[in-house]
């Protein structure tokens, strides 16, 4: 016991003669000194910070933070996590080699709303525009693209709808299809005039699909009034088809009208189904877009199997919607919330960051992880964590109008399962330090295209705040060293223009330093005997 206390005694005795030398030391230093010590620290610091910052932006983490957590945390204890980052970082490296492909295009969204029951309610509700004109002008094209052909000049009401799609005012497309209803309807009364004493023969044999089409889609206000023309719309859609399917070999112009026909009839199958859903006739819905699915496999311009998901997840049916995901190439969101749903009830931080994550955990992460990673605006939007809005009628691929397509929809799906979201809550952002740096690198996908904040800002109205793709902060030691360089080149310039002064503050700065520790050898001084204390100071 003696021994350890004499041997404490000897070091202090030992710290404080090394701090009297040091301070002596000090004392004697000219400014030359200053400005040589201060240049050096620039110098060095401003080479950690070159090497920092190549190292960050070739593989997106600090030198120093990686080497502290892969070499010094494990041998003060702590998890090795290395391991992980490995597996990603070869994953990264395969995908990053893949051809970058613009994701620009935008798609028309499969689930969006009626223009008449919906959009246009918003808009006398708010008084608000939820739709651009450049969202309605694509739905102009796609209008043209698929109730169009070139045979339409040689029919009066297909001549009068081809131009009411090309119309920019709505009242003028809905006086259109007006106009070749009643032309219509004087057609057949001068053909049939034994019909022409029903008042109701435009009901009765209607011809022209597109114009019940387009009043269904804008005039009406509330979904079972488009449900009704709609259904008037399939009379007269089916018997075009039949009709256009016997003569489609006779020429090219009937294979033209006959292409027409399809997806006209196509389209009025595909609102009638997504008119039972919002009616709360789920299961007709779903098969209703089955059979349209087993009728017309070839037209997945449609993505009619992401309506029947969202019904199947309605109806709570996981079963048919993993088989669904497993024939077509599904949602990312879709699969990470069936992954979600095997672990998220009796999920817990705490319980995972002490037994670490079993591997339905590790799976449902993992899905979650490549769900964000394909669209990193979806979370906020499930977190509510930013308002929703009414969803656009085109959508970009990995961009918000996508994310916001997905959660108007799917947001109620996610809250039916237990503790989903706060799974979400907990492991989406983690999914930017799997990342290379930079983001738009990818990892799981192609590259990350730059131009989605551009396109999302012409589809998605003024007073909608357009999310962006979240950008990696600088590590704070990358910060560190450039404070340090800073600092210490301020330091050297200062000391070399004026040497003295500096010298001063110098002085001043150190012995305000060592300035306990002299409180210190003082009280020790005084404490013990003066011949005993010079015979240590010899020692």
């Amino acid at each position: 016991y003696r021994h350890k206390w004499s041997l404490w005694f000897r070091v202090c005795v030992c710290v404080c003669v090394c701090v009297c030398v040091l301070s002596m030391f000090l004392n004697t230093l000219t400014p030359k000194f200053y400005v040589a010590l201060t240049g050096t620290s620039s110098l060095i610091s401003g080479l950690i910070l070159i090497f920092e910052w190549w190292y960050f932006r070739k593989y997106g983490t600090s030198f120093i933070e990686q080497v502290s957590v892969s070499h010094l945390r494990p041998l003060l204890g702590g998890v090795d996590s290395s391991a992980p980052t490995n597996t990603t970082t070869s994953n990264g490296e395969a995908d990053s080699s893949r051809q970058s492909v613009s994701e620009c295009k935008v798609w028309r969204n499969p689930l969006n709303l009626f223009r008449g029951a919906e959009y246009n309610r918003y808009t006398w509700v708010t008084g608000r525009e939820p739709l651009t004109y450049y969202d309605m002008n694509l739905s102009a094209q796609d209008h043209q693209t698929f109730f169009t052909c070139d045979t339409d000049h040689l029919r009066p009401a297909d001549a009068i709808m081809q131009k009411a799609w090309r119309e920019r005012n709505p009242q003028a497309r809905i006086s259109a299809a007006h106009e070749a209803l009643e032309l219509e309807d004087s057609t057949v009364s001068l053909s049939h005039p034994v019909l022409s004493l029903s008042s109701t023969v435009s009901l009765s044999h209607p011809v022209c699909a597109t114009a019940f089409i387009l009043l269904a889609e804008e005039e009406s206000t509330t979904i079972m009034e488009a449900e009704r023309l709609f259904k008037q719309a399939l009379k007269a859609g089916e018997s075009c088809y039949r009709r256009s399917h016997q003569l489609q070999h006779h020429s090219s112009q009937y294979e033209a009208q006959h292409r027409r026909d399809t997806n006209v009839l196509v389209y009025i199958k595909r609102r009638l189904a997504m008119c039972s859903r919002k009616l709360g006739r789920t299961r007709e819905a779903a098969k209703m877009m089955r059979d349209l699915m087993k009728e017309f496999p070839l037209l997945s311009m449609f993505n009619i199997h992401e309506n029947l998901l969202e019904s199947l997840l309605e109806l709570q049916n996981y079963a048919d919607v993993q088989a669904v995901l497993a024939k077509y190439d599904g949602n990312a969101c879709v699969s990470a919330l069936l992954k979600a749903r095997a672990v998220s009830d009796k999920f817990s931080p705490e319980a995972a960051s002490r037994r670490g994550l079993s591997t339905a955990e590790m799976n449902a992460v993992e899905a979650i992880h490549r769900a964000v990673e394909f669209n990193p605006h979806v979370p906020k939007y499930l977190l509510e964590m930013k308002s929703l809005i009414l969803p656009p009628e085109h959508i970009l691929k990995r961009g918000d109008s996508e994310a916001i397509a997905y959660a108007f929809f799917h947001l109620q799906h996610w809250k039916r399962v237990e503790g989903a979201l706060n799974l979400l809550h907990c492991t989406w952002e983690g999914t930017f330090r799997m990342i290379p740096y930079p983001l738009e690198k990818g990892h799981l996908f192609y590259p990350y295209p730059i131009c989605t904040e551009t396109a999302d800002r012409e589809l998605l109205p003024i007073f909608h705040e357009v999310s962006v793709y979240p950008k990696k902060e600088l590590p704070f030691f990358i910060l560190f060293t450039a404070g340090l360089c800073s600092f210490t080149a301020m330091l050297a310039l200062l000391t070399h223009q004026f040497p003295e002064l500096m010298g001063v503050f110098a002085k001043a700065f150190l012995s305000t330093l060592f300035a306990p520790l002299n409180f210190i050898m003082e009280k020790v001084e005084s404490l013990l005997p003066s011949s005993l204390w010079h015979q240590l100071t010899r020692i």
